[in-house]
């Protein structure tokens, strides 16, 4: 699944760290959600759109066929 976050979290002037304490998961699941290795679960998918005051469809992106 494609994804804004690095975009968004840039864009507030977060590190990863920061943006992990702010979801309460570690730096490394951070990463691996801005380079596509992991998808997140439904209820952290929530909390970070949440964070970044927009709909989940604004941050994640399926993948094109």
């Amino acid at each position: 699944m494609n994804n804004r976050l690095r975009t968004l979290r840039e864009h507030q002037g977060w590190s990863q760290a920061e943006l992990a304490q702010r979801l309460d998961v570690s730096r490394q699941t951070v990463n691996a959600l801005e380079t596509g290795k992991y998808d997140p679960s439904l209820p952290l998918a929530f909390r970070i759109a949440r964070l970044f005051g927009c709909r989940i469809e604004d941050v994640f992106l399926p993948d094109d066929p």
